[in-house]
Order: C-alpha cells, then structure tokens, then sequence
C-alpha cells in the first residue's frame, strides 16, 4: 500500500498535470499500474490536440468515419483497457485511479465492485450539482452522458480511469460512428443528443477540488509530480498503448469501403 498516512488509512500518490497529450498519460498510467506496488492518482487538466482513443479491441473500420480521420490528420491511440472509443481535446479532464486489490475497503477487484465505488465517490464530487447518476457504466446528469470509464485489472491491482467532457467541439464528434452496441438508456439518441457539457454545472477548478477532496474520504492523499516519477522510471518498460500507424488506419478505410460494397451488392441481389 505504500508508506503509511492517516493509521489505517492508505497512501495514495496525486499527480497533476495540464494539458499533457493523451498517449503520454497513457504510458505513464500504464507503467504506473504495472510496475508501482503505490496506490495514484492522476489528474489531467486537458490533452494537447484532439485525438481518438480506442479500447484494447476496438477495431477502426467499425467506429470510425476512417476517411474524415484521414483526410484530417486525426491521431488514433489503441489504448490498454478495455471501454468505448472516445474523441479527446483541450475541452476533456482525466481523472484516473490506480489502487492495489485491497487498497479500498469492500470493493473486490472486479469491473462492477470498481464502477459502483467510483460512482459513490463522484456522488460526493457532484453533490448539490445535477442530476448526478452511474447508469451502464456512464456518469450522466439526467439521461446524458457527460463522463465515459474504462478499466484494467490485473493480479494484484487495477485502474479505473476516466474522460470528462468538461466542453466539446460539434465538429469533433462526426469522426466517431454511432457504435453498434450502445447503453439502454442511449435509445436511438444520436451523439450530440446523448452527451452533455460540464461547464454548464461547474468550472474546471472546483471540479478538480471536489474531486481531490472526494479521494482525501478514502485516501491519505500527497502531491508528487511527473518529474520525481520520470527519475525513478522503470526503463525496461515497453506499453502495449500506441498510436495507429497510417498504414493501419489506411488499411482500415479499405476494409470499410469493401464491405460497403458487399453489403451494397447483397441488397441489390
């Protein structure tokens, strides 16, 4: 669990960081998670450039408007948890939390224990603010979405992180197709009738207190920055998060335009 805090009350590291671009978090929470025996948490305030992000067996072809991709220049991360695929940019925060298994009293190390901990914490974040829900796996006000998670585990620890769409661009969202499995609650509402603004309830600052303030009820909770973790880095480490290459998106965009065809073909038969 780290050095000991408050007695009985385990240490967890916070990392805070601004408009760092989103692959590098990932290697770093993707280290974190595999080669630190502490307990995290990183607080990223924005990435630096719009960028689609995909879970660990998210496939292009299926989730994305390949061609607008392409044409402009959209960095495409496959990243190391599982989840939706999402569009990031300066208007998104992160929020991750990477624990030991025993490191929260009561939550056993599996998908749902971890969603339904990580929704009573943000229910202390957003208390007084919204209609603040979990539903399916999504933190909603009301019935739109507003934050989506993902999450690994592995042996003796996990992580849960999160993007928050603190602001959005409407342009933005036409790169992302509607997925072919979706949420109940979602119905047939397109994207930009399904999701919501932070900023419409509360700033980017008092967000990031209140959720600092949230971790302190379970955590004895000390700042270090990215610099001390840099030096102590395990060099060896190789992630498995990368960004796509142009070929893969190329060969994806080909794929698509086939079965377009195909499933052209088979209706006009």
């Amino acid at each position: 669990m780290g050095n000991p805090g408050k007695i009985g009350v385990p240490m967890m590291n916070l990392v805070r960081l601004k408009g760092v671009p989103i692959l590098q978090q990932l290697h770093l929470e993707e280290r974190l998670l595999r080669t630190s025996s502490h307990n995290w948490c990183i607080i990223n305030d924005a990435t630096n450039q719009p960028t689609i992000v995909m879970g660990v067996s998210g496939k292009p072809a299926e989730l994305l408007e390949i061609e607008s991709v392409l044409c402009d220049q959209i960095p495409v991360v496959r990243r190391f948890t599982g989840g939706g695929t999402v569009l990031v940019d300066p208007g998104t925060i992160f929020v991750t939390f990477i624990c030991n298994k025993d490191a929260v009293a009561g939550v056993q190390p599996y998908p749902q224990p971890i969603m339904s901990w990580s929704g009573a914490l943000y229910n202390k974040v957003f208390q007084g603010i919204g209609d603040f829900h979990l539903r399916e796996n999504d933190y909603v006000f009301g019935d739109r979405k507003f934050g989506g998670n993902a999450q690994s585990i592995t042996k003796n620890r996990w992580i849960h992180h999160t993007s928050f769409l603190w602001d959005y661009e409407f342009r933005n969202m036409a790169y992302l197709k509607l997925p072919a499995r979706v949420p109940e609650y979602r119905l047939a509402r397109g994207h930009l009738e399904f999701i919501c603004r932070m900023k419409d309830y509360l700033s980017r600052s008092v967000f990031i207190d209140r959720t600092i303030e949230a971790a302190k009820t379970h955590f004895s909770v000390r700042s270090t920055d990215l610099e001390a973790i840099e030096t102590t880095a395990n060099t060896k480490f190789c992630p498995s998060t990368r960004l796509l290459t142009m070929q893969e998106l190329e060969a994806a965009a080909k794929f698509a335009s086939q079965s377009k065809v195909s499933l052209t073909q088979s209706f006009s038969l």
